[in-house]
């Protein structure tokens, strides 16, 4: 159980440190995601799942949208493995 509680605190520093540096990308598109603007659909920013933090995730709707900066360029084999993983749980995963 202490790896489970020590995994959750690692986690939540994680979002917190994601949330509080965010592109610039991903503030205007929280800005759109937000507050149920787009077919009421709540979006949650910077969301756990699994071993992922996901940038933005609808739960309802199963949408996950992932903004893929440079620091993706070499990691293409990675997001794409990251991507099946998330559509075999139901996810429809959008990449920008």
């Amino acid at each position: 159980m202490q790896g489970q509680t020590g995994e959750k605190i690692h986690t939540e520093k994680r979002q917190r440190a994601l949330r509080n540096n965010v592109t610039d990308a991903e503030a205007k598109l929280w800005q759109r995601l937000r507050h149920h603007q787009i077919e009421n659909c709540k979006f949650r920013r910077q969301h756990p799942f699994g071993t992922f933090i996901l940038d933005f995730v609808c739960l309802e709707r199963k949408l996950i949208i992932e903004l893929d900066g440079s620091q993706h360029f070499d990691a293409t084999a990675y997001d794409d493995e990251r991507s099946r993983f998330l559509e075999q749980a139901g996810y429809v995963v959008l990449r920008f």
